[in-house]
């Protein structure tokens, strides 16, 4: 479903350039649920917004579906937006009209889109447990509400790709959990690829895969060590490192990310050691390079 390769994005000003991808690469299977993680500033919002629609790649590959993202042309990037990708924001506002019903808010992208379906909008609503509240008014809905609202409302036109930037941000641990669950609903049985972007670890745990990005690029992944463990019926409260497999990410020419806190540990700054001893490969700390400044390193 999403291919991206060498992914760059620079943001320009007349003072300042800042690199926000650095040659990303990253694969999305379809009919996939994955979370993306990565403090502030790591990129994950831009490779969000770039999936989105919402803004474009400078350089490097990606694909989403059929779609190539980066020769997109801006009338084909409006039928993009609206046939193949749906989003939800942290911010429900921002999917959000105030002044209409649960159910008008869902039917709305539909009549706009010329797709409008009075009895799958009353149905995504009940998928999202808002059978008895899809005639209230959003003034009249909890906060964990509205955000269910904004769900069904990403689905109103039937996308392959659903994006989720941080659902859970602001509601508390048992909506959250509800969400999740939905989620996991809608991924098995419409068979939407899901894609989250999250810096909570424990909401990442629930997802089969997690990508970490750090400084434009993708560093680590964790893969489900039981890929029919499902989490939301379990113990929400486990650690990702306890129900994932966690692998150093290796880019297509031979670069990886080792983690920051192996290179504190090793008290590495900008070069190392690497020997292949037959089975693994062995990185050296530089006080062990004293007195062979000569090797390669």
């Amino acid at each position: 479903m999403i291919h991206c390769d060498g992914l760059v994005k620079i943001y320009k000003t007349d003072v300042v350039e800042v690199v926000a991808l650095q040659g990303l690469n990253i694969d999305v299977r379809d009919g996939e649920m994955m979370a993306i993680i990565g403090n502030s500033g790591s990129g994950k919002s831009t490779l969000l917004n770039i999936l989105g629609g919402l803004d474009r790649p400078s350089a490097g590959q990606v694909r989403v579906g059929e779609w190539d993202l980066l020769k997109i042309t801006d009338k084909q990037l409006v039928e993009y937006k609206r046939k193949t990708v749906g989003f939800i924001w942290q911010n429900n506002a921002r999917n959000l009209l105030p002044y209409l019903t649960a159910l008008e808010n869902v039917e709305t992208p539909m009549m706009l889109n010329g797709t409008y379906d009075r009895e799958y909008a009353k149905q995504l609503l009940e998928w999202v447990g808002l059978k008895d509240r899809m005639h209230n008014k959003l003034q009249q809905l909890s906060g964990g509400e509205q955000q269910r609202v904004a769900i069904a409302i990403s689905l109103s036109n039937r996308p392959k790709l659903l994006l989720a930037d941080e659902p859970t941000g602001s509601v508390d641990t048992q909506t959250s959990d509800l969400i999740m669950d939905i989620f996991r609903r809608l991924n098995r049985e419409l068979g939407v690829t899901i894609v989250i972007v999250t810096h909570d670890l424990s909401l990442a745990s629930k997802v089969d895969r997690v990508v970490a990005i750090r400084d434009g690029m993708t560093s680590t992944e964790f893969v489900k060590r039981n890929p029919n463990l499902d989490l939301a019926a379990n113990d929400g409260r486990r650690s990702i490192n306890e129900v994932h497999e966690e692998y150093v990410v290796v880019d297509r020419v031979g670069r990886l990310q080792v983690p920051k806190e192996f290179l504190t540990a090793l008290q590495v700054e900008n070069k190392v050691s690497m020997e292949f001893d037959g089975e693994q490969i062995i990185i050296k700390a530089p006080k062990q390079l004293e007195g062979h400044e000569h090797e390669e390193s």
